[in-house]
């Protein structure tokens, strides 16, 4: 009898409870492939500035979280009534990045896309785009320039991306605050 219930406490402590690792093994790192990198490029602080010009229209604070499996967006603009954010996170079980957009008008849009080699390009349909009732596929491309800065090209379908009619364009430049 005491020797069985030895041998049950021998065995048991060989094996890792679980959620452990065996000792002197480094833990599983969630989030490590590359993908999950391929949008850190606008990870940052940013002021905002329609493409081409020089005045300010916002601020944004981008920011990894989560141990790097997700990407925030803090959208300050300058008119404080169309405030907003996404969340981001590439799903590698379906191969592509996900956005969740919410403002302060009360919009959720979904996104979705990835990596086209050269850009982040996402596209998701939002309800009252156009005007009120009337809403359009978007298509986002943010891409990193030779200067650090990042530019968001917004486009938008009314014909179910048939054809694609730019809705707005910023450069995102490294904040000095």
């Amino acid at each position: 009898m005491i020797y069985r219930a030895i041998l049950l406490l021998a065995m048991s402590a060989a094996i890792p409870a679980p959620g452990s690792t065996e000792a002197g093994a480094p833990p599983a790192k969630h989030c490590a492939s590359a993908e999950y990198r391929q949008f850190d490029f606008w990870v940052g602080s940013w002021d905002v500035y329609p493409t081409g010009r020089s005045q300010l229209v916002a601020h944004s604070r981008i920011e990894s979280v989560y141990n790097g499996c997700g990407v925030r967006e803090n959208w300050m603009p300058l008119k404080t009534e169309n405030s907003g954010g996404s969340l981001n996170i590439y799903l590698p079980g379906e191969k592509l990045w996900r956005q969740t957009w919410i403002d302060s008008s009360g919009a959720r849009v979904e996104f979705q896309g990835g990596w086209n080699g050269k850009a982040m390009v996402l596209e998701g349909y939002w309800q009252d785009f156009v005007a009120p009732g009337k809403g359009a596929l978007v298509r986002m491309t943010y891409s990193k320039a030779a200067d650090g800065s990042v530019r968001q090209l917004g486009e938008a379908s009314q014909d179910k991306g048939q054809s694609w009619q730019p809705s707005f364009d910023f450069t995102y430049r490294r904040s000095s605050n």
